[in-house]
């Protein structure tokens, strides 16, 4: 599988066998520049221009928390390599 933000405000799943869109994402309010799987594959990470980073689950597709405290786009983000910590660079 493969993650994608866009500028359309979604988050995307492909299947990268066969390049069909899998799931769409929708919760940000402005450009998506950044997302990540979890080393499992049980979670996404976002990060968008709406300054907000967003946890997801990838079987419900739904957004398990929203975090804020970036003052600028967030460019950036990742799930450290156990998991239990996300990493995220703004301007």
């Amino acid at each position: 599988k493969i993650v994608s933000g866009s500028r359309d405000e979604t988050i995307k799943i492909w299947d990268a066998s066969n390049q069909q869109c899998l799931a769409t994402l929708q919760g940000h309010s402005f450009y998506v520049f950044s997302a990540s799987f979890s080393k499992d594959g049980s979670k996404i990470v976002s990060g968008s221009a709406d300054k907000t980073v967003k946890i997801w689950d990838v079987n419900t597709q739904e957004c398990l928390a929203t975090l804020e405290g970036h003052s600028e786009t967030v460019y950036s983000v990742s799930f450290s390599k156990d998991g239990n910590k996300i990493v995220s660079g703004s301007e």
